[in-house]
């Protein structure tokens, strides 16, 4: 039954369900979830899946593809080329470093020094899937920390070429599993003289960029005219593909290629489409890969040797996690900042799974040593997760924050009446029209380079995690009338009205939310202040449409004044109903009929239609004589 394709489906699938969900109950990340599915389907403990789990690896490796794709769309070529130092800089740095200490680390423990050499290689590569997840899930992309890591492991991503090129020259004999090995994953960089290799690897890059912008968006726009949307799928599919394709051709990592492929795409009219259609793909396909690294952790070998596995996981964590740290204080990161990239990178990577593969098939590295190695591999993968969530809950709030606590200007902010969490664009907007009517608040951003940011432009600002009720108690909570909780993340909101509900009912909270849904849950649990962000800039779009057509302006904020009116009122009606969707569903039409039947008898009834205010005929005629 267990070699079944359907059934092996099935259980990747059920054990995700399952995980995930459990995960983010506890409020931990999905990674974790999908790892922990892993480990539990896997041959060492349920058997549900079998020893094939290599090859699942393989496959689900797409998804690490897909999401550098989507990463690369995000970045303009000009932002990309303004990354070059500290992406040759900061990732330079990191690999020579991680390689030197790993290198004299293996060569102690007595192994050879080619098979050290082969080690250190892997050891300096992180995981580009777990760290680039977890950052996007939390939003940190946009940080030093997120430009930080990214610029490292892209820099690792391209100097996976290399050291690729560089292992047959360690390899002294040719054996079995060598020509297998080149049988199955021969390039053409193999096969060419060294400097013709450099040549081909400049042409495919060439190559993808002609190809980008005269063929694969003339491509899209044939396709689009279609109007079909699988056709669209298909051809965002076939794009990912077959960048890879070339790149595995002529022996250049496929991850690096699609991240190519998507900075040029990058400027695109289909950039957004790419984006969405490709999303779904690249989540499942990831969620795919972390399960199968869990099940290839081999609990067999770690059984044979367990302190020798753990001793040498234990030194390569504490290894990487020292070179990290250096490395964000040469860069001058702030301590918040270098811890995120100290626990977030300090793995071993995906890509040392192809590296030591590729060292085994050319005779450098023995059976056992690479059996522990991938199990060492697979664990510091594993375990990421859970180191950072004990950085997040345990170490930066005594460290980070304090830091930025001790910072000047913090004192003053008790004097402050009004409390603003969160200073994105929606924030600042808040923030700054308050500021020009001589109103002053203490604003609290989990930024710290932003935090910097704004004492210059002037703003009395805490750095920190508002959900922290000694945070917030910094902040002078106590005297303070009121709240603006204008972060669009509603954990972040629900554990603030927490807060406020049971230790400081005198304080009103103003909340801002993404949509509808986030309104309802913060409604049934009690708060009333609720602010979408949507609502009145969908509104002003639409009386502008209408005031173009010929209708009275006066007319039309009268009509969204009465607009906003009825679907607040609806929107309290119907949070109710969400848990019950037939009910909700059916509400829903009753409400959206009879909101369009009071807007066009208010208009009808004469209410607005006759008035003759400031932006009527008359007015506008005395205006126009007096322009004259």
């Amino acid at each position: 039954m267990t070699g079944s394709l359907l059934f092996e489906a099935i259980m990747f699938l059920l054990g995700a369900i399952i995980c995930v969900s459990i995960a983010k109950r506890l409020g931990l990340s999905s990674v974790i979830g999908y790892l922990l599915a892993g480990v539990l389907i896997g041959p060492y403990v349920l058997g549900f899946i079998g020893e094939e789990g290599e090859d699942i690896l393989h496959f689900a490796e797409f998804g690490v593809v897909m999401m550098l794709f989507l990463i690369g769309l995000e970045i303009e070529p000009k932002n990309f080329w303004k990354m070059r130092k500290t992406i040759l800089g900061m990732g330079g740095i990191q690999v020579a470093a991680t390689m030197l200490l790993s290198y004299l680390l293996f060569n102690f423990l007595g192994f050879d020094w080619k098979v050290s050499l082969v080690i250190s290689m892997a050891v300096a590569l992180s995981s580009t899937a777990i760290a680039m997840q977890t950052i996007k899930e939390k939003g940190l992309m946009n940080t030093n920390f997120g430009t930080s890591a990214f610029s490292i492991l892209l820099f690792q991503d391209i100097i996976v070429i290399f050291m690729l090129g560089f292992i047959p020259l360690l390899s002294t004999s040719v054996s079995t599993n060598a020509t297998n090995t080149h049988s199955e994953s021969s390039s053409l960089l193999e096969s060419l003289p060294m400097g013709f290799q450099t040549l081909a690897i400049i042409l495919s890059v060439v190559l993808i960029i002609v190809v980008g912008k005269y063929l694969i968006v003339p491509m899209l726009r044939k396709v689009a005219k279609t109007g079909v949307r699988e056709l669209l799928i298909a051809a965002a599919l076939l794009i990912v593909f077959g960048i890879s394709f070339l790149m595995e051709f002529v022996g250049i990592s496929p991850a690096l290629g699609a991240f190519l492929g998507g900075v040029v795409l990058s400027n695109s009219e289909y950039k957004h489409e790419l984006e969405s259609t490709l999303e779904p793909f690249k989540n499942l396909l990831l969620g795919l890969f972390f399960m199968a690294v869990g099940a290839s952790i081999n609990f067999i070998v770690i059984a044979k040797s367990p302190f020798t596995i753990g001793g040498i996981l234990i030194a390569i964590i504490l290894i990487k996690a020292f070179v990290l740290y250096v490395t964000g204080t040469i860069f001058k990161l702030k301590l918040d900042q270098k811890l995120l990239l100290t626990f977030s990178l300090a793995q071993v990577g995906e890509f040392a799974f192809v590296l030591l593969s590729f060292a085994f098939g050319l005779n450098i590295l023995e059976q056992e040593q690479m059996d522990m190695l991938l199990v060492i591999t697979a664990l510091s993968m594993a375990i990421t997760p859970i180191i950072s969530i004990v950085n997040e809950r345990f170490i930066l709030p005594k460290v980070g924050t304090k830091e930025s606590v001790k910072r000047p200007m913090d004192h003053i902010a008790k004097s402050q009446k009004i409390i603003l969490v969160g200073f994105g664009h929606f924030g600042s907007t808040i923030g700054r029209f308050l500021r020009s009517h001589g109103v002053e608040a203490t604003i609290l951003d989990h930024d710290s380079n932003r935090v910097d940011f704004l004492r210059k432009m002037g703003f009395e600002v805490y750095y920190g995690d508002a959900t922290r009720e000694d945070l917030l108690e910094s902040a002078g909570i106590a005297e303070a009338k009121i709240v603006i909780c204008a972060t669009n993340k509603i954990a972040v909101s629900k554990a603030i009205s927490k807060i406020i509900k049971e230790k400081y009912p005198h304080v009103e909270l103003m909340i801002r939310t993404k949509n509808r849904y986030d309104a309802y849950e913060l409604l049934n649990n009690g708060e009333q202040n609720i602010y979408r962000e949507s609502l009145e800039t969908s509104l002003v779009l639409a009386k502008d449409v209408l005031s173009k057509m010929g209708f009275r302006k006066y007319t039309l904020n009268r009509q969204v004044q009465n607009f906003i009116k009825y679907d607040e009122d609806s929107l309290r009606r119907l949070a109710t109903e969400t848990k019950r969707e037939d009910a909700y569903i059916f509400k829903a039409k009753k409400e959206l009929e009879q909101q369009e039947k009071f807007l066009n008898e208010d208009f009808k009834r004469g209410i607005v239609e006759f008035d003759n205010h400031w932006d009527s005929e008359h007015i506008r005629e005395i205006l126009n004589k007096s322009k004259k």
